[in-house]
């Protein structure tokens, strides 16, 4: 599974937010795009899962354009989590993460055994099997975090994308839905491309980074090469110190903002 980007133009009405970007994402990697709020972050990655068109430019998937596809092959392919979702009333966690199953059910919408088998498989990925009885809406939001990933993993996609996973958690829970991410990476080589404001969660389950500032990319790279004083002061205005770990991504600590006085 290859994700290729092709000089992509989008935004909002008159707003242009994604200037002429181009990457490639490499099947079987986490790729995590970074920068400040308003560089056109999560515009992108409705533009690479077909929620928001571009003007210009194009999204192949596996050589054939997105544009191209029918909404089930997509679905088949390719999971999207946006940073904002909400379950209908009292459903379960097991009837949300069945909902994954649509784009493989025939017509008659009966379950059949496979489907069965993905759920329970999805449900034991995400640790979510304990729960499957209880109401979404009682659950925390680590959990309701882990049951809307756990319904993505249904569709059994090759390539996941994921918009904020670990906003308004709390630091625990950030730690855990990344390393059920690199987890799924690693064991079954999913192909992952997520938003994330942390710096250092993105060095540490991350392959390459993408760094957007002013509508275009600044650099791509290993967490080692992006993540640098130069470039952090560049592109978020702040002062860090980098610290190597011994498991071998660099550490972010601010020490400061570097805009100065005007």
């Amino acid at each position: 599974m290859e994700l290729e980007v092709r000089e992509i133009k989008g935004g909002y009405g008159a707003d242009l937010v994604i200037d002429g970007v181009s990457f490639t994402v490499r099947s079987g990697s986490v790729v995590t795009l970074l920068g400040p709020n308003g560089s056109g972050k999560s515009t992108l990655l409705k533009m690479l899962g077909r929620i928001l068109k571009p003007r210009s430019g194009s999204v192949l998937l596996d050589g054939k354009e997105l544009s191209s596809l029918d909404s089930a092959a997509l679905a088949r392919k390719m999971a999207v989590l946006p940073q904002l979702h909400q379950a209908p009333g009292e459903i379960t966690v097991e009837e949300l993460v069945t909902l994954g199953r649509y784009p493989h059910r025939g017509w008659n919408f009966v379950m059949s055994s496979t489907d069965r088998e993905a759920v329970e498989r999805s449900l034991a990925m995400t640790r979510m099997t304990q729960f499957r009885d209880r109401p979404m809406n009682s659950l925390s939001g680590g959990e309701r975090q882990r049951a809307w990933i756990a319904m993505t993993l249904a569709q059994e996609p090759e390539l996941l994308l994921l918009d904020e996973p670990t906003t308004f958690l709390d630091i625990s829970c950030q730690f855990e839905i990344v390393e059920i991410i690199r987890k799924l990476n690693r064991g079954s080589g999913l192909t992952v491309v997520m938003v994330l404001h942390d710096l250092n969660l993105a060095a540490a389950c991350s392959d390459p980074l993408i760094m957007l500032k002013d509508r275009k990319i600044r650099c791509t790279g290993t967490p080692a090469e992006v993540l640098t004083p130069e470039i952090l002061r560049e592109v978020f205005q702040i002062e860090a110190r980098i610290v190597m770990l011994e498991e071998g991504y660099p550490c972010c600590i601010t020490t400061g903002s570097a805009r100065g006085e005007k």
